[in-house]
């Protein structure tokens, strides 16, 4: 089946080699990112030797006692590693005990079969802890577009918690988590905006993207200072989803089969009452 091109890939590609350069400048959503990975992978009781680092841009992600694999779209991230699409099947099945993935797959054509391939390449009772922008990200900037410039393909399409759970589900993976962290950030004007997004390699790469030309640029401009607070600075936020799964393995704790309780909800509703 032929995936749609949601995402301009070759664009996507030129935009990561052009912010390798100051990546360090910009690249505090994806520290955050890898924050509440290792937060997560904290209460993770158990060693990983072999590590998948997914769209490892600088390759900051480090993990004591591992060997890591850096793999990212653009080239110049990828010096030293695996220059791969997250979407494109580059690993041998069952190659990693551990999938990490920060910051990339907000914007690949087919997010359903990219995660698929994450999980064919755990082995069995692997895990993969993955964090991206989700819905709610950036919510003033798409308010001043779609009012200054209604129709234009500026805006990537978002996925929220729930579907985000459920693609994780349709993946594969077992005992799936989605849960979500906001980053507030404020801004003196939508130049700023630009200049962290273009440093971040998180601009516009749309498919069916059009130049912006300068009348238009002026009026996002100006509906986007109009969201300004009593300081003068306009407030935006950063949806991080992060999401958690395990490939299949029988050791796995198991859901209970249903019919299968001892007692009754509503006996148990009771005693809490009392």
């Amino acid at each position: 089946m032929d995936i749609p091109e949601i995402f301009d890939s070759a664009a996507r590609r030129l935009r990561r080699d052009r912010a390798a350069a100051h990546w360090g400048d910009f690249a505090f959503v994806r520290e955050a990112m890898l924050e509440g990975i290792h937060d997560r992978l904290a209460s993770v009781r158990r060693d990983f030797r072999d590590v998948l680092d997914l769209g490892c841009a600088d390759g900051s992600f480090a993990l004591p006692g591992a060997t890591i694999t850096r793999s990212d779209a653009g080239a110049v991230f990828a010096r030293g590693g695996v220059q791969t699409d997250e979407g494109r099947p580059a690993f041998a099945d069952a190659a990693f005990d551990l999938v990490v993935s920060a910051g990339v797959l907000d914007s690949v054509n087919d997010l359903p079969g990219a995660l698929a391939l994450i999980r064919r390449a755990l082995r069995p009772d692997g895990l993969f802890l993955g964090a991206f922008l989700g819905a709610g990200t950036l919510a003033t900037l798409r308010a001043a577009l779609r009012s200054a410039d209604p129709g234009a393909a500026r805006l990537h399409p978002q996925i929220d918690v729930r579907s985000a759970g459920d693609l994780m589900v349709r993946a594969g993976f077992a005992l799936p988590v989605a849960d979500a962290e906001t980053l507030a950030v404020r801004y003196g004007d939508v130049f700023g905006l630009f200049r962290d997004l273009r440093g971040m390699a998180a601009s516009n790469v749309l498919a069916g993207r059009v130049p912006m030309k300068r009348g238009t640029l002026a009026r996002i401009a100006d509906a986007y200072a109009a969201h300004a607070d009593a300081d003068g600075r306009i407030p935006e936020r950063f949806e991080i989803i992060f999401v958690t799964g395990w490939a299949p393995d029988p050791s796995q704790p198991k859901p209970a089969r249903r019919g299968s309780a001892t007692a009754s909800l509503a006996a148990a509703l009771d005693q809490r009452i009392e």
